[in-house]
């Protein structure tokens, strides 16, 4: 005998968004024995995400496992991951589990896998950052530099770290990058030791080149393998602490500065010589032990350093695996080491739904990124020694973390993207009029230190934009070159910021303020564009699948070459 099982509304999308289908439930036939088979899913509940949400009724024994498209007999098929996946030996529709084990593995994730990447990130952070630090203590006077021969090192250090992007991300996806981040770590390592050896204009170039090269790629390569074990609005979350580990490393560098700095004169060197070898040597220990302490992915944590049996046992590593691919089955399309062809590259760079996201990297730091760039300058301008303008860039890097953590959360409990990480164009436009409209050369210095503490507190839309690429990419193949293309826009967002502020517009800088003011009140509208555009695409899908009946639905979903964010199942977040 034969019984009818209804499902309330279509499968979710392959973002994990529920399709924007009829409302009558589709009748698909399946055996009496079949049904008694198959395990119950969890209630269909909006989840909640943080612990803070958590209602009292919160039950922890409770089924966690929500409907897919793997538990509809007529879709499952069409999201079936490829047979060599990496992880295709714990995919189980069938799997069940609790939110108290969904919960406590995700905490055991954050520990075994983010915190490293977070050290990591910070390792980067103190060898491109501790520029800033070096020019309290005469560097440029040293090397027989001024202001521009800084600014074209910025500028050389970023489209040197842009064009390295795409061609790393390539590398990665090719090697895998758990072997290909901690070989960029150690290399980059070497040449940051050695700028303790920098002669002039010449050597600094040349570092800062190669840095660049070096570097370049980190930032994609980390939010790719991180994608591997999280959900997306995990990530997303995640990815505000990853920014908060750069706001932390630039905190301990100016702390170490302020040690380092003072071995001026030890052995005939400038301190800023020892501050680059100390921390060029710090980031080449964390670069060997990333050789050991990154898996190449969540069924494969076992080695001689990480245990024979792994960080997570076989039921962890079915619940990692199917509660990730239930949520986006598009994340099994491709092997995690398996390279990126000509021809699936050229598919991701010309995806034209994503060059919004692109833009918006390009131009959201511009306001605020040259007055962080020059801050330590312009605290010795205003007669703070070298000590004391190093620890004074503190307290903007506080606010910094709160306010972009603090977004980061809001993006994702109203489930507002664009409006929110918009905020962070708002924040900066009264200071930006005030540095404007104000003559700030006869206003006390202590004034001037709050504005422009102020101002760099803004609460950098960063970690939401780059969650939010992911998002709208909806292939491992586009998520792989879009996570590059995004980081070379920013970067190249900070070629240009590095050649705002030049040596003829010194000390107050009038006319460059005028053109960061005009930047940010660009932005603003900027954002609401990119609003409006995937708010325009969504309707467009949204007509195109509402007037398929059913079984067009199956049929378009068996035949269709739509691929990633352009099936018409698909909706952009925004």
């Amino acid at each position: 005998m034969a019984t009818v099982l209804t499902q309330g509304g279509s499968p979710p999308s392959a973002d994990g968004t529920n399709s924007p289908t009829e409302s009558k439930g589709s009748k698909i036939n399946v055996s009496s024995e079949t049904l008694s088979s198959i395990p119950p899913l969890g209630v269909a509940v909006a989840e909640r995400r943080f612990w803070f949400q958590r209602a009292k009724s919160y039950d922890p024994t409770a089924i966690a496992t929500q409907v897919s498209v793997f538990d509809d007999p007529d879709t499952a098929e069409k999201y079936q991951p490829r047979p060599d996946w990496e992880n295709i030996h714990r995919f189980d529709p069938l799997e069940r589990w609790t939110w108290g084990e969904e919960h406590r593995l995700i905490r055991k994730i954050d520990w075994r896998i983010m915190v490293w990447a977070c050290i990591m990130f910070m390792a980067l952070e103190l060898d491109r950052a501790n520029i800033g630090q070096a020019l309290t203590d005469n560097f440029l006077g040293d090397l027989h530099m001024t202001t521009n021969d800084y600014n074209l090192g910025n500028s050389i250090f970023k489209l040197a770290f842009l064009c390295a992007e795409l061609p790393s991300q390539l590398v990665s996806k090719w090697m895998g990058p758990d072997r290909w981040i901690p070989s960029q770590m150690v290399l980059w390592s070497i040449v940051a030791t050695a700028q303790f050896w920098l002669q002039g204009r010449t050597s600094f170039l040349a570092c800062r080149a190669l840095l660049g090269i070096l570097q370049g790629g980190f930032i994609p390569d980390v939010i790719l393998y991180l994608s591997y074990f999280y959900k997306h609005h995990e990530l997303s979350l995640r990815l505000g602490f990853f920014w908060t580990a750069m706001s932390i490393a630039d905190i301990a560098s100016a702390l170490l500065a302020y040690g380092l700095l003072h071995m001026r004169g030890v052995q005939g060197h400038a301190g800023w010589r020892w501050l680059f070898l100390i921390e060029g040597l710090m980031t080449l220990v964390i670069g060997i032990f990333a050789f050991v302490l990154m898996p190449a992915g969540p069924c494969h944590t076992a080695s001689w350093f990480r245990g024979k049996n792994g960080w997570f046992t076989e039921k962890e590593e079915k619940i990692i695996v199917n509660r990730v691919i239930r949520e986006d089955p598009s994340k099994s399309d491709m092997h995690n080491r398996e390279p990126i062809t000509p021809r699936l590259l050229w598919q991701s760079l010309k995806d034209f739904d994503l060059w919004p996201i692109y833009i918006l990297g390009l131009v959201f730091q511009m306001p605020m990124a040259p007055i962080g760039q020059y801050l330590t300058l312009t605290l010795r301008g205003l007669h703070f020694d070298t000590f004391q303008a190093n620890l004074l860039t503190i307290p903007y890097t506080v606010i910094h973390m709160i306010t972009m953590l603090g977004i980061t959360y809001l993006g994702e409990i109203f489930n507002e993207l664009t409006l929110i990480a918009a905020s962070g164009q708002v924040w900066a436009l009264p200071f930006l009029i005030y540095l404007n409209s104000v003559d700030t050369s006869g206003v006390n210095r202590w004034v001037i230190y709050a504005v422009t503490t102020l101002l760099l507190g803004y609460p950098n839309a960063h970690p939401i934009q780059v969650g939010w690429n992911s998002r709208n990419s909806n292939t491992v193949r586009s998520r792989t070159v879009s996570a590059a293309c995004y980081n070379m826009f920013v970067q190249a967002g900070g070629v240009v910021s590095s050649n705002i502020y030049r040596k003829d517009d010194a000390p107050l800088y009038r006319r460059a303020n005028k053109q960061l003011l005009a930047i940010c009140c660009m932005n603003i509208a900027l954002y609401v564009l990119v609003k409006a555009y995937y708010l325009f695409r969504n309707k467009q899908k949204a007509r195109k699948w509402e007037a398929m009946r059913t079984e067009e639905r199956l049929a378009y979903l068996a035949t269709t070459t739509d691929k990633g964010n352009k099936r018409l199942d698909f909706r952009f977040q925004h």
